[in-house]
């Protein structure tokens, strides 16, 4: 059985100010509010969420 990846998520800078669709890429992603976190499978589609909202979030692999 092949392994799954994991990405852990934090938010670690406020949406106050961001474009609204910085926000909805947040909402998305699973995170409400400042240092929530959520654990993710590593697909391209949560790559490319991650990298459009990098600079208001934390993302690190999990090992499982």
């Amino acid at each position: 059985m092949a392994k799954q990846e994991l990405v852990k998520i934090r938010l670690v800078k406020s949406t106050i100010g961001v474009p609204e669709k910085q926000r909805k890429i947040v909402r998305a992603l699973g995170l409400r509010k400042l240092n929530s976190s959520v654990v993710q499978k590593n697909t391209p589609q949560i790559q490319g969420m991650i990298s459009k909202v990098q600079h208001l979030i934390k993302a690190e692999r999990v090992e499982q």
